[in-house]
């Protein structure tokens, strides 16, 4: 199957947009139509369903929703944080249902791929759920939001080695996914993907529509906004996240001393490097993985400047997990699940609806934020590893 052509019309869009949608196009869309293209001269019986090439998408992005919705559910078992019937709400956004089968939107690919890599981490799987992840930031960057939690995490449960050869794995999987546009346009490639200096148009903002439009669009407003979710994930990370450890630089303190012990020891005793190696590591219960992610994620959605229709899908998902971690009582969380729900399905939206939405938003992360921290760790991998023996 040659490919050179829709590469080659792909790159001579390098200067109107991002090279790093650019990427994602090739691979979600131009490569799936390219195969059925292919398809079509093997079995004849295909070339309807590839004619109507728009068709063909709908039904692509339906199964891309029905694996999404599974996958969100298996992670929402696992925790058992909200009641059976609770999960009905998972089922129940209009404004989601356009998103995945109507509008094929490349979020509904970024966004299954980053609740897959949740699946691992469940598990203590560092290194594959990284690989998952960096595939979900090929896709969509805003899968970066859960960056600074999951970072987080990996110091928590992981060694320095550890740390950095799941980063290493990440990376690897950003150069290869990027090769066939290195090889053939890497000064575009490399100036133009990582683009994050992107300003979007004020008239679809759902959150911040209240705000006069020269002001949205000046880099004093945005830079206040990364202030502030700078600010706020510290704030979580040194009184929720990191609070049973005595604090982020408590905790970093201990991790180093942890780590410098840790190599002393295995210089002095090399034929004890084996049992050692595990020392550094603890698990962390699925609740702290799950409950940390979603709230970094949900920190960034609060203090983003833009968010069009399609970012919805960036955290609908984690909103019922998120309501059922705030003290609220269960009509309260209702109220507000609806009120967001609300709010996305107004449209245009309105100085209104803005407001409401970002007050509904304030209102959650003031819950979780009054949520008791819970404990992160189960036991370490040495204590059970000892009493099993």
């Amino acid at each position: 199957m040659d490919l050179s052509k829709e590469r080659e019309t792909m790159a001579i869009l390098k200067g109107i947009q991002d090279l790093w949608f650019i990427r994602q196009g090739f691979f979600i869309y131009i490569l799936p139509y390219s195969m059925l293209r292919e398809a079509r001269s093997i079995l004849p019986r295909l070339s309807k369903l590839s004619k109507s090439s728009l068709r063909f998408g709908h039904i692509l992005f339906g199964f891309l929703y029905i694996v999404n919705l599974g996958i969100v559910l298996f992670i929402y078992v696992k925790t058992d944080v909200l009641p059976w019937w609770a999960l009905t709400l998972l089922s129940l956004s209009k404004r989601l249902h356009s998103i995945f089968v109507l509008r094929l939107f490349n979020d509904c690919f970024a966004m299954t791929l980053l609740h897959a890599s949740l699946v691992p981490l469940l598990y203590q799987k560092w290194h594959l759920s990284l690989i998952i992840f960096s595939a979900a930031v090929s896709v969509k960057m805003n899968v970066l939001l859960y960056a600074p939690p999951l970072l987080l995490l990996m110091v928590k449960a992981m060694d320095f080695i550890g740390v950095i050869s799941a980063l290493t794995g990440a990376a690897l999987v950003q150069i290869l996914l990027g090769l066939p546009f290195l090889w053939s346009y890497p000064i575009e490639y490399l100036s133009k993907a990582f683009n994050l200096g992107r300003v979007f148009i004020h008239f679809w903002s759902v959150n911040f529509k209240f705000v006069p439009e020269p002001v949205f669009v000046s880099k004093e407003f945005a830079l206040i906004l990364l202030v502030v979710h700078l600010g706020l994930l510290l704030i979580f990370v040194q009184y929720r996240w990191c609070k049973h450890e005595g604090g982020l630089v408590s905790f970093l303190r201990s991790r180093f001393v942890q780590m410098r012990l840790n190599t002393s020891i295995t210089s002095s005793f090399p034929l004890k490097k084996s049992r050692n190696s595990s020392s550094g590591t603890k698990i962390l219960k699925k609740e702290h993985i799950v409950t940390t992610m979603f709230t970094g994620n949900f920190v960034g959605i609060v203090c983003a400047r833009s968010l069009h229709y399609q970012f919805y899908s960036w955290y609908f998902y984690s909103l019922p997990y998120l309501l059922w971690r705030t003290p609220f009582p269960t009509v309260v969380r209702l109220l507000l699940f609806a009120g967001v729900e609300f709010c996305w399905n107004v449209f245009p939206s309105t100085v209104y609806s803005s407001l409401v939405l970002l007050c509904v938003h304030i209102i959650i992360l003031w819950g979780l934020w009054r949520a008791p921290p819970e404990y992160p760790y189960e036991k370490d991998r040495s204590q059970a590893g000892m009493k099993a023996s």
